[in-house]
């Protein structure tokens, strides 16, 4: 599967994420507290992303369900 929104691979931030997996920010951010939802990683003081693959591999879960 071969998103044109998503890169291979590398990080995303979450307005992309939102694109690609709706729901809203506050239901995204409940998600990652509760470990639901893939983990962030801090690239700077005021930057947070998600590996591509660890969303990829969200999406692919919730559409199995």
């Amino acid at each position: 599967m071969h998103d044109p929104i998503l890169p291979e691979t590398g990080f995303v931030r979450l307005p992309t994420i939102l694109k690609v997996f709706p729901v809203s920010k506050s239901t995204w951010w409940t998600g990652v507290k509760a470990k639901t939802y893939p983990q962030p990683v801090k690239l700077g003081p005021k930057v947070t992303a998600w590996r591509v693959e660890d969303i990829k591999a969200l999406i692919a879960a919730k559409g199995a369900q």
